[in-house]
């Protein structure tokens, strides 16, 4: 029979025991379970806009991105592109030409992200599902079209498939020196082609990016043969990570290989330190809240002082009665922590399936926010909890283990 958790077991319930304590520990109980729930809650948000974040991006990234580690571009030859075909598991190639260049529409205009792509690139991504208006093709019966985010369209009205008014794209144009040609013919490469999709998939690619025909970029930025970079699709057979090592193994030190994650890192990172930092400042006003233990305890241990001086006199050690005032503080906290891990795991799954509480936004992607548990999560709120119940109850423990057993028999 484990004495110390019996007696803090009949410590915890007894109904004799001073009221002001009972209010004490009564709000101890509330405030871990109010502190566990949100950090639950808090946490499983962070999860869910970190998955969000991916899925968005997922519907135009490549699996991988082969990119040169030094300089904006590189050179691409049939025998590279049939190097990068070779590898176990590259089940299609994409080239790429990405750069700023100016938009002009009627009497507007705006700086871009323009993306030169070859037909096939719509194989690899899922953007071709997310077109607002028009079609997704680059290419249509010998003439160039472009797909535009709805932010850019919106920015410029543009209208699609206008022939009377096709949209004008200017890059400065490289003639050796390092300052532009005051005479704005000889400054600018311009190119026209016509508006033919639109396509609505995240803020920032909607408001910046316009993807046009390879073979329309190259022209307007003078890259002949070199790319800023090759997209591959892996196959479903093979694992993103496996192929991603073996290209970096064929192309060597020269190219950089990315995952999906690895080509948003600054954002996902961004997302995982915003979590670590809401998990520190909760984790604190958890500390905070459960000191309240503390002061339950140190309460009881005086109005306790002739039971544990009898527990003493009748044999029990130091260590017997500081166990039994650390089962009070630990069965205070753990009912508070359960009360908090059910009610967070509730409200999320909630969230999950009915979709409670909503992003607030007309325009969003989402209609309510996003929430993802996670086992992880909830094992680190619980070693927390741990941790911080000791912090609080070893003191008020220490206390009533050093009594005085004459002075109080």
């Amino acid at each position: 029979m484990n004495v110390p958790f019996l007696i803090a077991r009949r410590y915890f319930l007894s109904k004799k025991k001073r009221n002001i304590i009972s209010i004490i520990s009564n709000i101890s109980m509330v405030g871990v379970a109010v502190g566990t729930m949100s950090l639950i809650i808090v946490l499983s948000v962070f999860n869910g806009l970190e998955d969000l974040v991916r899925t968005l991006y997922g519907k135009s990234d490549p699996s991988l991105v082969v990119m040169a580690t030094r300089g904006k571009s590189f050179a691409v030859t049939p025998a590279l592109l049939q190097r990068v075909q070779a590898v176990p598991g590259v089940a299609l190639l994409t080239e790429v030409i990405e750069d700023n260049a100016l938009l002009q529409y009627h009497d507007r205009q705006m700086v871009v992200k323009m993306r030169g792509l070859t037909d096939n690139y719509f194989g690899q991504s899922g953007i071709d599902a997310n077109i607002r208006e028009g079609d997704h093709r680059l290419r249509r019966d010998s003439l160039d079209f472009a797909l535009l985010g709805a932010g850019v369209q919106h920015e410029l009205s543009i209208t699609l498939k206008n022939n009377l008014a096709p949209l004008r794209m200017l890059y400065p144009r490289n003639n050796g020196r390092k300052t532009l040609s005051m005479d704005p013919d000889k400054a600018f490469n311009e190119e026209d082609l016509q508006a033919g999709g639109v396509f609505l998939i995240e803020q920032h690619m909607d408001d910046s990016y316009v993807f046009v025909p390879l073979r329309f970029a190259q022209r307007l930025l003078g890259y002949g043969n070199r790319r800023t970079g090759l997209y591959v699709k892996v196959g479903s057979s093979f694992a993103v990570e496996t192929v991603k090592q073996a290209l970096r193994r064929e192309l060597g030190p020269g190219f950089t290989v990315l995952d999906s994650d690895e080509q948003h890192v600054s954002l996902l990172k961004a997302i995982k330190i915003e979590k670590l930092f809401v998990f520190i400042t909760f984790t604190f006003i958890l500390l905070i809240a459960s000191l309240n233990i503390f002061f339950s305890l140190s309460m009881l241990v005086i109005d306790k002082k002739k039971d544990i001086a009898v527990l003493l006199a009748m044999g029990a050690t130091e260590q017997t009665v500081r166990r039994t005032f650390l089962g009070v503080g630990a069965i205070v906290a753990l009912v508070g922590a359960v009360v908090g891990l059910v009610l967070g795991v509730g409200i999320c799954w909630a969230q999950q399936r009915f979709g409670l509480v909503s992003m607030g936004m007309a325009t969003s992607i989402v209609d309510a926010y996003p929430v993802k548990m996670k086992l992880a999560d909830i094992v680190l709120t619980s070693v927390a909890i741990v941790l911080i119940t000791l912090a609080v109850s070893i003191r008020p423990a220490l206390n009533a283990g050093r009594l005085v057993l004459r002075d109080n028999l």
